[in-house]
Parts: C-alpha cells; structure tokens; sequence
C-alpha cells in the first residue's frame, strides 16, 4: 500500500481517532491528577507513613493491572469497542466517586476502579486507532493517542494548580495540620477529581458511534461490515485490498476464535519478550516518579508549595509540546532511532539531576534537567511503546498480547511508585536518579541489538517477517 495508490478520507480517519484517543486523554489525566491532590488529600485523611503515601499513590495501578487482564482474556473476543466503552463508564464512576469519598478506604476503591479503565483504554485505545490506520499513517495516527495522553496530563496539571491558587487563605508555607484544615484540604483536592466526569461521559458516548476494529471484523467473519468501513477510509480498492492482506496472515482456524496457547509459540515469546521489555523500561526508566512525587521532587529542590505545583504545570506542557515532535519524526526517523535517542539522553540527565542533589545544587538546575529529560520521554519512550506494541503482534492474538505488554507496563508502574518512597528513605535523592539512569543505558543497549525497525510497513507485513 502507498500513497499514491488511494485516496484517504482525512476527515473520517480523524475523527476515529480522536474519538478513541480520548481514553488516552482520561488516562493521562486520572495518571497525573493524583500527583497535585497528593498534598491535599495526604492530610485529610491523615496518612503519614511511607506505605500509605505509596498506596495512595498506586491504588489505582492495581486497577489498572486488572484493566490489562481483562484484555488479555476477552479483548480477542469481544472486541475493541465494546470494551472502550465500558472504560467511558469505570471512568465517570471513577471521578465521581473519588470525589465523594469520606474514607482513605473508599478513595483508594475508586481510584482502583479508574484504574480498571485506565488500563483498558490505555491498552486498547493505541491498538484500536492502529488497526483502523492507514500503514504509512499509522505511526503519527497512534501517536496522536498520545498527544492526547499529555493533552489530559497538562490539563489534569492546569485544573490542580488553579483550584490550589483559589484557597487564597492557605499559607505558602502550611503545615500538614493547617491543610489538613484548609478548604484545599477538606474540599479543593475533591473537585481535582471530580472534574475528569464531564470527558469521561464524552468518551462513552461517543464510542457508540465509531466503528469495531477492521481486523477484529475480518477475524470474526464480519467481512461485509469491514469492508464498509474500509470504504469509507480509502475506497473500494484499499478495502478489498486491506481485507486480501489481513486474510493471508489469519488460518482457517483462527476465524471466529481466539487460540491464546500461540502466545506460547517460540517465534511469539520472543515478540512478547520485547514487549515487555520495553514496558518495564518505559516504567523503570523512572518518570513517573517525576510525574506522581513531583511535588517532594521540588520540596527537595527548595520549592514551597505554590511553586510546586507551577512547576508541575509547566512539566505538562513540555510534554504536550514534545509529543509534536513523534508526530513529524515517527514515520520519518523510525522508532528504533528515536527510542536510542531518547534512552541515552535520559541517561545522561539522570546522572545530571543525580549529581545535582549530591552536591546540593538544587533551584532551577534541577528544574531545567527535569524538564529536558520529561522532553526525551516524552517524544520516544512514552508513544513509541505503544506503536511498537501495536505493531509487532500478529492479527489472530495481538488484542491478547498487547495486553500482556500493558500488564507489564502496569506491573512496572506499580513496583515503581509503590517502593520509591521506601528507596528513596534508603537511596537518598542522588542515588536513586543515578539508579534510573543506569536502567536507561542497559535500555539503549539492548534496543539497539534486539529491536526491530517497523516504520512504513503494513501490519502484515511486519508480521511476516517477525513471525512467518
């Protein structure tokens, strides 16, 4: 397939994606909102020791390793849609009843609820906009989940910062017992979570009226309805052409079934053992410590609290700004030259940031390392996993094994937020980014010898050379 052989409706293409990137959306900001309530909630509900900062903070991963199981089992089965638009449910009910909550025991219920849709749309939502793009699209189609993603992390960042600049009565100094009786704390940090209800009703909605995914279609014996939608993306002869190429990789008997025992194939346990590589890498190459503990990260670096949460903002829009450039570079450079990129320079600023808080340096040179490795995460290893994941898996069991790659991704997102209060008590600042940072150049080793490069291909032709 090239561009010059059909015609694409833009607009059609567009709208799908958008559509289902706003799970990416919701799950960028139920990922960061708890980051800036964190200093507010804390207090209300007088948690104090390092587990229950660490559970606060993680409660909705376990949700959110759930959320991947789910699709491993029946994602193949029922499809991308249908499971899309639960996740618009879990979050709406999510928002609302965090909001709500009285106890630290119903909080962390709630936040596991969203957590559940968190890890079904941030699985299924890249996997469902690749299957229905165009392959020389694909790559900045599936990154536009991710701009979406950010888009939700700066605004969750954006609402935190002014409802905490509207208790015009808290101290910039407070203590933990002032917040804890402050409007912040008794009720700003509840509309932080409740304002993600309103997107998350969206998002149900409107996942009534986008299509199922084409291969999902084809898989199940659901070709006139594929080739419908095909037709609508890029005319008669890209459907026909796109149902020939999605049949040459299915057997006969791969039709109207899922067959999870080929996840155990070698071929197969080679691909998911990149996957999860690259999941736990994406986790354990330490950003999201950035993301939840910024707050204690500026503290330490000499900030009070309004500043912290400035600070947090302007972290979400470099991410938002750095997104744009996956977009321009993702089908152009190929993904394996960007993740090099972003692995070694992240290695270096970890080292930098590290070396900062063991001399004390602290202030803006800990600001502006922070804000240049979130630029290198943010244009390679935060989308690139996605697209790589949604391409590297073959028809007949990629619902299946992407979500064993977001599991991995959860499992690492999990171990890493859970522990890092208790690492960084025993590591201090210094070693525990240089421990990042050691992580991040083991990564660029072995995605340089082990990676394949995907760019331009069509999903089965990647799968033919990968698999056979």
């Amino acid at each position: 397939m090239t561009k010059q052989t059909y015609h694409y409706n833009q607009i059609y293409i567009w709208l799908i994606s958008l559509t289902a990137a706003l799970g990416g959306f919701l799950f960028g900001y139920d990922w960061v909102v708890i980051g800036g309530a964190k200093p507010f909630y804390e207090p209300f509900f007088n948690v104090r020791s390092a587990s229950d900062q660490g559970w606060g903070t993680s409660s909705a991963l376990v949700g959110c390793m759930i959320g991947a199981g789910i699709c491993i089992l029946i994602s193949d089965k029922l499809g991308r849609k249908r499971l899309l638009i639960a996740a618009g449910l879990l979050f709406s009910v999510s928002a609302i009843g965090t909001a709500l909550a009285g106890t630290f025991w119903e909080f962390n219920c709630y936040r596991i609820i969203g957590g559940v849709a968190m890890g079904v749309a941030l699985n299924l939502s890249p996997l469902y906009i690749a299957e229905l793009s165009p392959p020389e699209k694909r790559g900045k189609m599936v990154t536009i989940n991710q701009l979406l993603i950010m888009i939700g992390v700066l605004l969750a960042q954006l609402i935190n910062w002014q409802i905490s600049l509207a208790d015009t009565q808290l101290a910039d100094d407070a203590t933990f017992e002032l917040i804890a009786a402050s409007w912040s704390g008794q009720n700003g940090w509840r509309w932080m979570f409740a304002a993600e209800a309103f997107p998350a009703l969206l998002f149900f909605v409107l996942m009534f009226f986008v299509p199922e995914s084409v291969p999902w279609l084809i898989k199940n014996k659901e070709e006139d309805r594929a080739r419908t939608i095909l037709q609508k993306i890029g005319g008669n002869a890209y459907a026909e052409d796109s149902i020939a190429e999605v049949k040459t990789t299915l057997k006969e008997g791969d039709f109207g079934q899922v067959n999870l025992k080929e996840l155990f194939q070698k071929r197969i346990m080679k691909l998911l053992g990149i996957g999860i590589f690259l999941a736990f890498l994406q986790q354990w190459s330490g950003i999201n410590v950035v993301i939840y503990y910024a707050a204690d990260i500026f503290q330490a670096a000499g900030y009070n609290l309004k500043q912290m949460m400035l600070n947090i903002v302007v972290i979400g829009g470099v991410m938002v700004l750095s997104v744009f450039i996956t977009i321009f570079t993702v089908d152009r450079f190929g993904r394996k030259k960007l993740l090099l990129i972003g692995t070694s320079a992240m290695a270096i600023l970890y080292g930098l940031i590290g070396y900062f808080f063991f001399i004390d340096l602290g202030g803006n040179a800990v600001v502006f390392a922070v804000l240049a490795n979130v630029v290198f995460y943010s244009f390679t290893l935060a989308p690139l996993l996605w697209v790589v994941l949604s391409e590297i898996f073959p028809t007949r069991i990629r619902g299946a094994a992407i979500s064993i790659g977001a599991l991995a991704h959860w499992v690492g997102n999990f171990t890493l937020t859970y522990f890092f209060p208790a690492i960084r008590e025993n590591l201090g600042w210094a070693n525990n980014f240089w421990l990042y940072g050691g992580i991040c150049a083991f990564g660029f080793l072995v995605i340089y010898f082990v990676l394949p490069e995907t760019k331009g291909k069509s999903l089965e032709e990647i799968e033919k050379e990968l698999v056979g």
